[in-house]
């Protein structure tokens, strides 16, 4: 019953997505708390205007969390409208990922991986439209520029680059290195004009201290949070059943999807292998990982036939999300 309300395609539904953000972000909003950075963490060029307007007021930072994770959500379900990667017409998207992210409970709070959420997604849909389009160097070129301002919220981004590169190799029938070169180009001049103003601003030798701390400061949120544990464990079942649903639909679906999966699942992988090089990467860059699981997930729950397995699988990741508010209370770490 639950499932099939926010199945449906209603504009009252944006009312229902904003009540279920605020109920997952009802016991930060109450006891507010600020992200604890390591050493550079909240140094990032773009963000440390939002850090400095924002320190000193957790329940600011709290509300701010949840407002980015809505726009990320609404970014999805835009991708998923224009490029049709669910074949129902749904909003479920937005659910999903709220309450993935809702059962996150570190993360309800402010962090730059939010804002470079925001623009990964942006940078996705510009990707996505190179596919069949002749004139594809604008898209190509916004694609790499906009993972490039991404990349000054949070520097780890970095690891989608190849990512991208390799997805045009997917994406286009003709490979042609020029486009190649474009995006790298699209991604290299937000970084110059950051360099730019660092030199003359006379922060270089600060800013090349924050991005070796950003990648060398070995961090794990993982290793005594145990529901935390739990949860991604209950994620990967999803994603595991949901990759074999997709490859169970794979031939019958269009080409430019199953192209569009793909570079989704690129995506993963690459953000993926940033917990294993970077180790500096931890909690955080599941808001990015978890952008290419929503898909795959919503997927799942729209194409089982069975009902009672559908609504099952939908209330078992509901429930296990609602747990994740108090398993601090239930399960000391």
């Amino acid at each position: 019953m639950i499932l099939r309300t926010l199945k449906s395609n209603g504009p009252l539904n944006y009312i229902l997505f904003l009540l279920i953000g605020i109920l997952f972000w009802f016991v930060s909003l109450r006891f507010p708390f600020s992200y604890s950075y390591f050493e550079g963490e909240n140094k990032s060029i773009l963000f440390t205007l939002f850090d400095k307007i924002t320190n000193g007021y957790p329940f600011v930072q709290v509300l701010l969390s949840l407002v980015l994770v809505l726009l990320t959500a609404f970014l999805i379900q835009q991708i998923n409208s224009r490029f049709s990667l669910v074949k129902t017409r749904t909003k479920l998207p937005i659910a999903v990922y709220i309450i993935i992210i809702g059962g996150i409970t570190s993360m309800h709070t402010l962090h730059p991986v939010f804002f470079a959420a925001i623009f990964t997604l942006i940078g996705i849909h510009s990707l996505f439209s190179i596919f069949n389009n002749h004139n594809p160097q604008l898209d190509i070129f916004n694609a790499g520029l906009f993972l490039a301002v991404g990349t000054l919220f949070y520097f780890n981004l970095i690891v989608i680059l190849p990512a991208f590169l390799i997805s045009i190799s997917s994406l286009r029938r003709e490979r042609n290195l020029s486009e190649y070169i474009i995006l790298v180009i699209g991604f290299i001049i937000p970084l110059l004009f950051a360099l730019t103003f660092v030199f003359f601003t006379d922060q270089l030798s600060d800013a090349i201290l924050v991005i070796k701390n950003n990648v060398l400061t070995p961090v794990n949120h993982f290793k005594t949070n145990y529901p935390l544990q739990g949860f991604l464990g209950l994620l990967t079942f999803l994603t595991i059943i949901a990759s074999i649903k997709m490859m169970q639909q794979y031939d019958s679906r269009k080409v430019s999807i199953r192209k569009y999966y793909l570079v989704l699942f690129i995506i993963f992988i690459f953000s993926t292998f940033s917990f294993i090089f970077l180790p500096a990467t931890s909690q955080e860059m599941l808001i990015i990982v978890l952008i290419p699981v929503t898909f795959l997930i919503t997927n799942l729950f729209t194409s089982i036939e069975s009902g009672f397995w559908r609504e099952l699988l939908f209330m078992l990741l509901l429930g296990t999300a609602i747990l994740m508010q108090f398993a601090d209370k239930l399960i000391p770490y």
